[in-house]
């Protein structure tokens, strides 16, 4: 059992039978009455963001969470498969747990996973990633300065926007939080 004076960003904490993860924390002493701590959690399992707050010196479970970086392997039926690069042991992860990842998802990227008690909880892949347009309607002549968009079909088979004088065959910069285009690479 641990205590509201050791709550930290990333901790989590086992409320009511559910994981929520410490997304702010801020220990409050006012003038008058006793300190508190005022958090920001987020459900683990259905991303639900709720304020709370506990009395300074609550005794507070915490859960035991293991994150560790993976190398994605392949996709197997609805299941994902990811690979330990330190001992080499596979994991099987659901689908929806990996949920919209997958849009971003190349064979042998590194993805962290955290895990608690032998099952997956979350995924997380890197802020950006680089993805290869394989299908955009041809761009006309004198398309380069306006701000226009066009849908594009990259490498995972995700639909993202892109302006109008990217081609086939380009690759592109993906945010992965949000699908939005960041950038054209060049190799």
């Amino acid at each position: 059992m641990a205590t509201t004076n050791d709550i930290k960003n990333g901790t989590v904490l086992k409320l009511e039978g559910n994981l929520w993860n410490v997304l702010e924390f801020q220990h409050v002493k006012p003038g008058k009455g006793g300190a508190f701590v005022r958090t920001k959690l987020r459900n683990i399992l259905s991303g639900k963001v709720v304020d709370k707050t506990f009395n300074a010196g609550l005794k507070i479970e915490t859960a035991t969470v293991d994150r560790r970086d993976y190398q994605y392997l392949y996709k197997d039926g609805e299941d994902f498969v990811f690979m330990d690069t330190t001992d080499y042991d596979q994991i099987t992860v659901p689908g929806n747990t990996v949920g919209a990842a997958q849009n971003f998802m190349l064979e042998s990227q590194m993805a962290t996973i955290a895990m608690h008690e032998g099952s997956a909880l979350y995924l997380e892949l890197p802020p950006s990633v680089v993805l290869e347009i394989t299908y955009t309607e041809p761009g006309l002549q004198g398309d380069r300065s306006t701000g226009g968009t066009k849908p594009a079909t990259v490498e995972t088979g995700y639909e993202i926007q892109v302006p109008l004088f990217l081609e086939t065959g380009t690759k592109v910069k993906v945010d992965t939080r949000t699908g939005d285009y960041l950038g054209r690479v060049n190799e």
